[in-house]
């Protein structure tokens, strides 16, 4: 089972811009070693912008067999905690991420 994920940098996400009390570049860096140690099963992208710059940062976690979980607000290593978790374990998603979830933007 893969779990493709998806994280924002654009002008909101992943920049000190909006958020200048967070590592940008720690949190990409920790997804990085996830997908890296995963053996294949959790495959990131880095997207320019999602448009939902009003919840960032954002990350869309697209498990296999499932629709996409829009996390935004993901600025807390507890956050990260519990998202590295998840992609870890292989699901279910922890149920205090139920707190970042987030309705995609109309397309």
């Amino acid at each position: 089972m893969r779990n493709y994920v998806t994280v924002c940098r654009g002008c909101c996400c992943g920049t000190t811009k909006k958020h200048p009390d967070y590592d940008h570049e720690a949190q990409l860096a920790r997804l990085q070693e996830v997908a890296a140690q995963s053996g294949g099963t959790v495959r990131l992208r880095v997207a320019d912008c999602l448009d939902a710059c009003e919840s960032s940062n954002v990350i869309v976690v697209k498990p296999a067999g499932a629709k996409p979980v829009w996390l935004g607000f993901v600025l807390h290593d507890a956050i990260m905690d519990d998202l590295e978790k998840w992609l870890r374990n292989g699901g279910p998603m922890p149920e205090v991420l139920e707190l970042n979830r987030i309705t995609p933007p109309k397309q």
